[in-house]
């Protein structure tokens, strides 16, 4: 208990001692469909797909895959939208014996041309969309890329030429080459579904996935995350919801899947929790707000998982005022720091709390969750989920941890961190630290109760005049302003202090405009004078990630 604070303040049924079951990933299917095999697994473009329909298909696609030559050591990449294309190739490559390379519908062509290079993918699934083949088709015989299998939207949604002919009126479609180095995804699934099963010797050694970083500089790096890193956190995300009643009943819920797959915070949270507690995945291709809460009230929604900026967009949505949202209840925020007025906002539109959770990509992205038992902690990602371990490493001595209440860089340790980064034995070295905790660049402290308070990232620390400036606490200080609705700052350079915080503004709509004089007399008493913002840009949007994440990168460009 001295060594772990954090479970004192775990909600009655949740254990950090629970036993997390290890399995292969393709196994999570496999388990639900036998369970549950008319229950419906996905609801899409007016098509319900139950889990033993999905369970077959991703038996064909595994089939498919066999019989191009893919089994062990074979690499296939998804490049894929939130479709059903995604659920079934994702668990058919596994049941291949091959590894799932993720790739971002939003990557730039050099980005795409390195992780085929880099991950050595020969082999990749994406749709006849125009924004998906036409950057992937360029880089067949430009790359190692051997084979392109090739699904359309349409074939997966109850009326495919409605969908078809929709789409290619808004000009959306590709014309596809009928050759030797495309299949279509129609082709792949025409077989008898029998496939030869490979045993995994060693759960924490065997790479289910390859997931790359989306660092703020140079190319990204390929996380190895193995069939036990992300069983790991599925089984760490089931524990946490092991509240008195369930937070979650197995068979019964329905989540809102908006978050893209192909990125780890969906794939697992969304993806793979979904699926293992038999829950029906109202897919959504991509971030409609009108959409959302349409779904959200019409098909009785009860877990919602998004990005901050998904649910700000919700809470200003002049429908959801009088919309019935009663059904949910369970959401949690993740991908980026949840800003107060966001949480309290949501609650009280809903009645459903917003839990706030910490992760990344080497994480599975498991790490912190917030006990939705509790009275929520301002400013807190929650506690320590079961099984994980987090220490704080001394920001000026890497070789010292520092008490409680200080802060430090979060070190992390448990079966979810990845294996390490892929061809890259240097960097996995340099974030490691002598007794095995993964350093994660983030400057954190946690308090009594073992809630963890993220500071900032240290790359995103700024130094005015001597000070250390941490962006976080600027920007949870101007959404307070009731005109602001988004709100990003970076450092610019000063010639007198080093840098100075800029802010980046997006107004609510109809609100009056906002001057850089008036912010800073809104901020005086929230705001020391070393942190005060020095520069105001108000913009219209701010810029986004695939996942809907402030891009600091940009905004720096």
């Amino acid at each position: 208990m001295n060594d772990r604070p954090w479970i004192k303040s775990y909600p009655p049924g949740v254990r950090w001692d629970a036993e997390i079951p290890l399995t292969p990933v393709q196994q999570i299917l496999e388990e639900s469909a036998s369970k549950w095999p008319n229950n419906p697994a996905v609801d899409f473009m007016g098509r319900k797909i139950s889990y033993s329909e999905l369970d077959g298909l991703a038996n064909r696609v595994a089939s498919g895959l066999q019989k191009l030559g893919i089994g062990p050591g074979v690499h296939v990449g998804l490049y894929l939208p939130n479709s059903p294309h995604y659920l079934v190739s994702l668990f058919g490559i596994l049941r291949a014996g091959g590894t799932v390379v993720n790739y971002s519908p939003l990557d730039a062509a050099k980005v795409l041309e390195h992780k085929i290079e880099d991950s050595r993918t020969d082999f990749l699934i994406t749709l006849d969309m125009a924004s998906l083949y036409q950057p992937m088709g360029a880089l067949l015989g430009k790359t190692r890329l051997k084979k392109l299998i090739v699904g359309n939207l349409g074939e997966m949604s109850a009326q495919p030429d409605a969908v078809n002919a929709q789409m290619q009126a808004a000009k959306q479609l590709s014309s596809v080459p009928n050759d030797d180095r495309h299949i279509t995804f129609q082709a792949l699934l025409d077989n008898d579904a029998i496939y030869r099963s490979y045993p995994i010797a060693d759960l924490t050694d065997a790479i289910a996935v390859l997931q790359y970083t989306g660092g703020t500089t140079g190319l990204p790096k390929g996380a190895m995350l193995t069939h036990a890193n992300l069983t790991a956190a599925t089984g760490q995300c089931v524990e946490t919801t092991r509240t008195d009643p369930p937070t979650l009943v197995e068979g019964k819920e329905r989540v809102l899947a908006v978050l893209p797959p192909f990125h780890i915070y969906a794939l697992t949270v969304n993806m793979l929790l979904g699926i293992r507690i038999g829950a029906e995945l109202v897919l959504h291709t991509r971030f409609d707000v009108d959409a959302v809460v349409k779904d959200l009230t019409e098909k009785k929604i009860t877990a919602f998982p998004g990005v901050p900026t998904m649910f700000v967009a919700v809470i200003n949505h002049p429908g959801a005022a009088n919309a019935d949202l009663s059904s949910l209840k369970w959401c949690n925020s993740g991908g980026a720091p949840l800003p107060l007025e966001v949480q309290h906002s949501f609650e009280k539109l809903t009645g459903c709390r917003l839990a706030e959770g910490w992760g990344m990509t080497e994480t599975s992205p498991t790490g912190t969750f917030t006990p939705v038992t509790n009275e929520p902690r301002a400013g807190s990602c929650g506690v320590p989920s079961p099984g994980i371990t987090i220490k704080f490493l001394d920001v000026d001595d890497n070789k010292t941890y520092v008490p409680l209440g200080k802060s430090g860089e979060l070190c992390i340790r448990g079966p979810n961190v990845m294996k390490g980064y892929w061809k890259n034995p240097e960097a996995t070295a340099e974030i490691m630290t002598p007794d095995g905790f993964m350093r994660t660049g983030d400057v954190a402290y946690m308090d009594e109760d073992g809630y963890v308070y993220i500071v900032d990232r240290t790359k995103d620390m700024l130094l005015c005049g001597g000070f250390n400036v941490y962006p976080r606490v600027l920007e949870e200080a101007v959404y307070r302003h009731p005109s602001v609705e988004e709100v990003a700052v970076i450092g610019i350079r000063d010639e007198y202090r080093g840098q100075s915080p800029k802010a980046f503004v997006k107004l609510k709509a109809g609100a009056a405009s906002l001057t850089l004089k008036e912010l800073q007399e809104f901020l005086k008493d929230k705001l020391g004078k070393h942190e005060m913002v020095q520069a105001l840009e108000i913009r219209d949007a701010l810029p986004k990630t695939p996942v809907g994440k402030m891009s600091k990168k940009d905004l720096y460009e």
